[in-house]
């Protein structure tokens, strides 16, 4: 059976040694577990450039069938991130009141979140995440995506690392429903509200809870 896809040779590859690959694993793993999800943000604007390569980053993320059934709205301009606010704060007081289990109320309460959520003004940038279980060719008909949910999760967290790398603080809001996201935006049928990062640099007086994480031990096994 002849081939019915291109294949092209590996390009920008370079094995390290196992000492490089030592070095750079531990530093790596070292700078990701200082990263920690804040809410105290300061309001200067984040580089151009620095915010289009860590989307750049997060796009280059492995998807079923090299689909990318995502897309990346960011949002600079304060009134349509005040907006943002008052349709979020909307879904969380009747979330915390009337929609949330007590024993999910329960496991946040170390956090200390609540409905009121002034991030969503102060930090500069708002980025709201859609997956797409569908799309259209360049013959306008409608294409299945596959695995959209979990492709769009893998690049989500490529996105917040990218962020943390380059010294920006993150913090991942999911309003429930958060299909307002999707009309404020003016996205189309194609886009499913998937996660709202916050991003921009840690206030000078920033606070975070005082918790732990759990061990690696306890998350991992190796047979």
């Amino acid at each position: 059976m002849a081939d019915s896809h291109r294949q092209i040779p590996l390009a920008g590859y370079a094995r390290l040694d196992e000492a490089a690959m030592a070095t750079r694993a531990a530093e790596f793993a070292d700078q990701l577990e200082r990263r920690r999800t804040i809410r105290d943000f300061a309001p200067d604007p984040i580089p151009d450039a620095v915010l289009q390569d860590c989307l750049r980053a997060a796009n280059s993320a492995p998807s079923g069938a090299n689909m990318r059934p995502w897309h990346f709205a960011v949002v600079r301009n304060t009134d349509v991130r005040h907006r943002i606010r008052l349709a979020a704060e909307e879904e969380e007081r009747e979330f915390y009141a009337e929609r949330a289990p007590q024993a999910w109320l329960d496991a946040l309460s170390p956090i200390g979140t609540d409905a009121d959520k002034p991030f969503l003004d102060i930090a500069p940038v708002l980025i709201a995440m859609f997956y797409q279980p569908y799309q259209f060719d360049d013959g306008g008909n409608k294409v299945k995506t596959y695995y959209a949910r979990e492709s769009a999760g893998i690049a989500a967290g490529m996105l917040l690392t990218a962020l943390h790398h380059v010294g920006l603080g993150t913090l991942t809001h999911t309003p429930a429903p958060m299909a307002f996201l999707a009309d404020i935006l003016d996205r189309p049928d194609t886009d499913r509200p998937y996660l709202l990062i916050v991003t921009g640099y840690p206030a000078d007086d920033a606070m975070v809870p005082d918790i732990d994480r759990a061990p690696l031990s306890a998350r991992s096994s190796i047979r």
